[in-house]
């Protein structure tokens, strides 16, 4: 018996330095592109137009968009962890007590879910907005309404929500 939970507490170790060290890696990986950039105006304004895509011809199926971006979404789920919601939690509480904000731990994985959906809800208005056709203006409307759409259907709502 006390060698089974030796055996036990073993594996239980191995497992938590396993999840420590691949969180620390994604943490590391974060930081190198939180690195700002000085003005993101100029990269669209020096390509010339003909380089440029849209999704469109990058992407033309709805269904294969929408389960590329579930496969995103699960990926920055999977980095969100119990304490990660706790601190949230935990910082509603400080909220009662008129604490300052930077007292509160970061939640660097919540914030980049948050990053993820805020990125892809500007991604969508600006494929939108670059079009300059009435006519394609609204072929990419309705693409992203189809997207939206299977997004639902495959039950990623973060997604639909974003893209709405």
């Amino acid at each position: 018996e006390n060698g089974t939970v030796k055996k036990i507490i073993s594996q239980m170790t191995q497992n938590l330095l396993m999840t420590l060290s691949a969180r620390s890696q994604y943490q590391e990986i974060r930081e190198k592109f939180r690195q700002p950039v000085t003005d993101k105006g100029t990269i669209l304004k020096t390509k010339p137009q003909s380089t440029q895509k849209d999704i469109l011809s990058v992407c033309c199926d709805p269904l294969i968009l929408a389960q590329q971006l579930t496969y995103i979404e699960l990926e920055r789920v999977s980095n969100i962890y119990p304490e990660d919601l706790m601190q949230i939690v935990s910082h509603m509480d400080s909220l009662d007590n008129h604490k300052c904000r930077g007292d509160v731990t970061k939640t660097y994985n919540l914030e980049a879910y948050d990053n993820w959906f805020n990125c892809l809800s500007m991604l969508v208005a600006t494929e939108i907005c670059r079009v300059v056709k009435k006519k394609q203006r609204t072929r990419m409307v309705e693409f992203f309404i189809d997207v939206a759409r299977e997004c639902f259907n495959i039950g990623n709502f973060n997604s639909m929500m974003a893209i709405i």
